[in-house]
């Protein structure tokens, strides 16, 4: 796979990716708003219900949009083990992007909203290469 190939995967993960942020925001507001009316309800559970909504979401359109030339012929079990692989990244990489949001503000004193678009960029780029070399890696 080229350079231009591998371009062409990154624009359509980051596509992808923002569908997967828009159901994680509307997933959290719908709970937060709707269904929990604790502290925990709406900051713990509500934030790991929609996580996990967005990571679903991603993965299937990775699995089916993005990496499909690699998914093609795959069992049921395989497929739920790319899912648990792809999940634990996507947690893993959740908590760094926590880290460099947090460790930016600080060092910073920016705007969490700066803070969290730089995080979520280096992150973005993270899971791309994570998806393209671990959980999606090509078998020749």
């Amino acid at each position: 796979m080229g350079f231009v190939d591998t371009l062409k995967r990154l624009a359509k993960h980051t596509l992808f990716s923002l569908l997967g942020t828009a159901t994680d925001t509307l997933v959290l507001w719908l709970l937060s708003s709707l269904v929990f009316k604790s502290y925990v309800g709406e900051y713990i559970i509500s934030p790991i219900i929609s996580f996990e909504c967005a990571t679903l979401v991603n993965f299937l359109s990775s699995s089916k949009l993005v990496w499909r030339d690699r998914m093609k012929g795959q069992s049921l079990g395989s497929y739920f083990k790319h899912f648990l692989g792809f999940n634990a990244s996507y947690a893993g990489v959740f908590l760094l992007k926590m880290a460099l949001l947090l460790g930016l503000e600080r060092i910073s004193g920016w705007d969490v909203v700066w803070c969290n678009l730089i995080a979520v960029t280096i992150c973005g780029f993270i899971n791309f290469f994570m998806n393209e070399k671990v959980i999606f890696k090509s078998k020749s």
